[in-house]
C-alpha cells in the first residue's frame, strides 16, 4: 500500500483545496511545501500581499476622500515602507494560521521541505536542516505555482532592479520608479505606488495595456493614472538598465533613456517545475515552466495532475482554488461538476476594474449584437456618500433574448460587484430581472438597476421605431 491516496505538491490556493477535497472524500491526503512557504506564492509573496499593500495605501493616503476633504488630505504625511509593512505582516500571519488549521483540521498531513519525483509514483521530499523522506502515492497532484520571469538580460539585485516578489523587501518608498510591462501586476504596483506620491513610467512594447478589458474601462483607468503623474510609453522595449550608485537608468530602444530610483520588471510568470525532476515521472514542461493538461486537469501521465497557475491561463487565485477541488474529486472517482464558464476577472488597480463575460469588442467582432446600459456612480446617492465620482458599470445586454452578454465594472467595490451580474448571468437571467429587482438605497449595487433601464430605455426606443 502506497503512504498516501493522494499527495499535493505545493500549498497555494489549488494545493489547498485539492488536499482538503481529497481528505473530506475520506482519502489519505499529504501536501508539501516548505515551512516557510506555507500557503504558497499567494499568501506570502503575491497575491495577499498585494492586495493588503494597496488597501494600506488608499488608508494612509486617504486617496478616497479627496473629493470630499481637498486634495491635500492624507491621514499620514510622511508615509513609510515600515507603515505598510505593518499592516501586510499582521494579513500574511494570519492567512498563514488559517491554512495550518485547515490543513490540520482535515488531517491532512503537511510534509517540510520541497518534493522532487524519483518514480511517477515515489517523490523524496527535503527539507533545509531536516532529514529528508520518500513518500509514494496513488495519485499526486502539481500546484507548485509560478515566480516571476526574469529576462537573462537584466542584473536584478534585488534592490535597485527588482520583480514584482522584491516590492514586500523594499526598504523605502522611491521618489522615482520604471515599471516594465503594463500588464495586472505591472499596472497594480504602478498605481499604487503612484498613488504613494511616487513618479511612475510604465514601458510596455503593446499598444496598449489590459487589452483583454474594456477599451472605454481601460481608458477611465488611464486618465485616473496619468492624474497621479503616470507616465506611459507604449510600442517602446527596454534595451537595457544601466545600475549607478543611487539608481538606475532605463535605456529604451528607441534611444530615450529613464532615470529613476527603482526599475521594476513585471516581464510575466515563470512555471517552478525546474526543481521537481518532471523527466524521472515521464512529464515535460514547456519553455515557460508549464504544464499541460486535459479537461480534467490530469497530465499526460493518467495518475498525475497539475492546478493552478503551474498551468497557465487564467492564472488567478479563485481559479485555481476551484481546479484543485476539481482535480481531486476526479481522481478519487467521485462525480463533480466543471467549472462555470462564465468567470469573473478582478484587476486590483487604484480605481478597480473588474468584468465577467464578454467585451464590446469581442462582440463586434463576432458580429454579435448588443445593447448597452451605463450607470455611473456621480448619479448614485451612495457615489457621493463615499466621494466616488468617476466609477461606472456597464452592461451588454442582447437584444434578441435581453440576457447579459458582459458586465464592466470601473470604481470603488468593482471586484465586489461583479459578482452580481456574474450570478445573474449563471442562472441565464434577463435585464428584465434587474428592471424589476428592489436594491437597497443608498448602495452602489443600485448601479445595476440603473443600467439595466438604461438599455430597456434604449432597446424599447428601437422597437417603437421599428414600428
Amino acid at each position: 500500500m502506497n503512504d498516501f491516496d493522494l499527495l499535493v505538491l505545493g500549498s497555494g490556493p489549488g494545493g489547498q483545496r485539492a488536499a482538503i477535497a481529497a481528505a473530506k472524500l475520506g482519502r489519505r491526503v499529504g501536501i508539501v511545501d516548505r515551512r516557510d512557504m506555507m500557503g504558497g506564492v499567494c499568501i506570502n509573496t503575491g497575491t495577499i500581499p498585494s492586495k493588503t499593500l494597496r488597501e494600506a495605501v488608499l488608508y494612509l493616503t486617504g486617496l478616497n476622500q479627496r473629493e470630499l476633504y481637498g486634495q491635500s488630505y492624507r491621514v499620514k504625511d510622511e508615509i513609510t515602507v515600515a507603515d505598510l509593512g505593518m499592516r501586510t505582516r499582521h494579513v500574511i500571519g494570519r492567512e498563514t494560521d488559517v491554512v495550518r488549521s485547515q490543513l490540520a483540521r482535515n488531517r491532512v498531513t503537511v510534509l517540510p521541505g520541497t518534493g522532487r519525483f524519483l518514480e511517477p509514483g515515489t517523490v523524496a521530499v527535503s527539507g533545509t536542516g531536516e532529514r529528508g523522506q520518500t513518500v509514494t502515492a496513488d495519485r499526486i497532484v502539481i500546484a507548485t505555482g509560478t515566480r516571476p520571469a526574469r529576462p537573462e538580460t537584466v542584473d536584478f539585485d534585488d534592490r535597485t532592479i527588482i520583480d514584482s516578489d522584491g516590492i514586500i523587501h523594499m526598504d523605502r518608498i522611491p521618489e522615482t520608479m520604471v515599471v516594465v510591462g503594463a500588464g495586472v501586476i505591472g499596472i497594480e504596483y504602478a498605481s499604487m505606488f503612484a498613488a504613494l506620491g511616487t513618479k511612475v513610467t510604465v514601458v510596455e512594447r503593446r499598444e496598449r495595456m489590459l487589452d483583454f478589458c474594456d477599451l472605454e474601462i481601460v481608458e477611465a483607468l488611464k486618465y485616473h493614472l496619468r492624474d497621479l503623474a503616470v507616465t506611459f510609453r507604449f510600442r517602446e522595449s527596454v534595451a537595457s538598465v544601466e545600475r549607478m550608485a543611487h539608481g538606475a537608468i532605463t535605456v529604451l530602444e528607441s534611444g530615450k533613456r529613464i532615470p529613476a530610483d527603482t526599475v521594476m520588471y513585471s516581464a510575466g510568470r515563470h512555471g517552478m517545475t525546474g526543481d521537481l525532476c518532471l523527466e524521472a515521472a515521464g512529464l515535460t514542461a514547456d519553455r515557460r515552466g508549464r504544464i499541460k493538461v486535459d479537461e480534467h486537469y490530469r497530465t499526460e501521465v493518467p495518475h498525475i495532475y497539475a492546478v493552478g497557475d503551474v498551468i497557465g491561463f487564467p492564472s488567478l487565485a479563485a481559479t485555481s482554488m476551484e481546479q484543485g477541488r476539481l482535480a481531486a474529486h476526479h481522481a478519487c472517482d467521485e462525480p463533480v461538476s466543471q467549472i462555470h464558464e462564465t468567470q469573473p476577472i478582478g484587476i486590483y488597480t487604484i480605481p478597480e476594474i473588474s468584468f465577467v463575460g464578454r467585451t464590446e469588442d469581442a462582440l463586434t467582432e463576432d458580429k454579435v449584437p448588443f445593447e448597452v446600459g451605463v450607470s455611473r456612480y456621480r448619479e448614485l446617492a451612495r457615489g457621493q456618500i463615499i466621494g466616488d465620482s468617476y466609477g461606472m458599470l456597464k452592461l451588454l445586454v442582447s437584444p434578441e433574448d435581453r440576457r447579459l452578454l458582459g458586465v464592466h465594472v470601473f470604481g470603488t467595490g468593482a471586484t465586489e460587484l461583479v459578482h452580481i451580474g456574474q450570478t445573474v448571468m449563471g442562472c441565464g437571467g434577463t435585464v428584465d430581472y434587474l428592471v424589476n429587482a428592489v436594491f437597497n438605497y443608498p448602495t452602489l449595487a443600485e448601479s445595476y438597476k440603473v443600467a439595466a433601464l438604461d438599455a430597456m430605455n434604449k432597446m424599447r426606443h428601437i422597437a417603437r421605431l421599428s414600428g
